[in-house]
């Protein structure tokens, strides 16, 4: 296994303990919503009580490690992300940052009320001064402007990318596995390379995953020891690219009319949006064919080519 990434078996609150204060560059995780999920222990099935209880001894030990300059993203269900925000914000002083909303086209049926179709992230800071790397993150403008930031906008707090299907090469034994993509953008705003990131709720290892691809020296920790296992295979088996990604990634602005800008955006994209996305690299340049012609594509093919050797 890559030795930046370390994955610990056991308790998050006894095993965070050990970690020194004021340590972390980045706190990303998604722990159990208390709604009965079936995580092989009891750990989902508290009184509500124990669990806001539970919820304020790991959120304080996690506000403990990290650094002043640090982040942390919580995903939450709606029935306790009420509580987890006081918590962040009126018992550790924690700086809130953003509400996001991470948006999915599958999720729950219902056939008495409206089915669930996204799931939550708090975004706090430990203070003001913190890291935000938006070129990293940016999403491909939709028409072309002088006036534009080419390198791309601001993704806003309303993220949509697919669930992992059952179906997909990189589905693990886990009921709640996130999309890479989504950790992808988590990280990649809130970390540099070399940074250290903290998940202490690891689950199927996908925020480990990321780190190991991007650079990040990432520690993990889960309870059942049978995902500890099923992660260092994941994080053993071959990169080929993340399993996600925000479509809007794939997409060539509109208007951009001028042969030789057009050129040099069409390699820059390529460089600035897919670069951990190799399989997407193809859709994109089939969409500049489509939306400019094939007066392009001897650069696209070149680019391709690139691309896929």
């Amino acid at each position: 296994m890559d030795k930046r990434i370390e994955i610990t078996c056991g308790d998050c609150l006894d095993i965070m303990k050990k970690i020194p204060t004021e340590s972390v560059d980045l706190i990303v995780t998604d722990p159990p919503y208390n709604l009965s999920k079936d995580y092989g222990n009891d750990s989902d099935k508290m009184g509500k009580d124990d669990y806001i209880t539970f919820s304020c001894d790991w959120l304080s030990e996690a506000s403990r490690v990290l650094k002043p300059t640090g982040t942390m993203y919580v995903f939450m269900g709606v029935r306790y992300i009420s509580y987890i925000y006081e918590l962040m914000e009126r018992n550790l002083g924690l700086h809130f940052n953003s509400w996001i909303s991470w948006c999915y086209t599958q999720g729950i049926g219902k056939t008495k009320g409206f089915s669930p179709r996204h799931d939550d992230i708090l975004m706090f800071t430990k203070s003001n001064k913190f890291k935000f790397n938006l070129d990293n993150i940016r999403v491909p403008q939709k028409y072309y402007r002088s006036i534009n930031n080419m390198r791309g906008a601001n993704p806003g707090n309303v993220w949509e990318f697919s669930h992992v299907h059952y179906c997909q090469a990189n589905r693990q034994n886990h009921p709640t596995q996130k999309p890479e993509a989504l950790f992808e953008r988590m990280i990649l705003a809130s970390s540099d390379e070399g940074d250290l990131v903290l998940d202490p709720f690891c689950g199927s290892g996908t925020s480990l995953r990321v780190c190991q691809q991007t650079n990040r020296n990432g520690i993990g920790i889960e309870i059942n020891q049978e995902y500890v296992s099923m992660i260092h295979d994941r994080l053993l088996a071959p990169f080929t690219g993340f399993d996600s990604i925000d479509e809007r990634m794939e997409r060539i602005p509109n208007d951009l009319n001028d042969f030789n800008i057009r050129g040099e955006y069409i390699k820059n994209h390529i460089n600035w949006f897919l670069n951990n996305h190799p399989e997407s690299v193809q859709r994109f340049l089939k969409e500049v064919e489509k939306k400019y012609g094939n007066k392009q594509m001897e650069i696209c093919f070149e680019l391709l080519n690139e691309a896929i050797g």
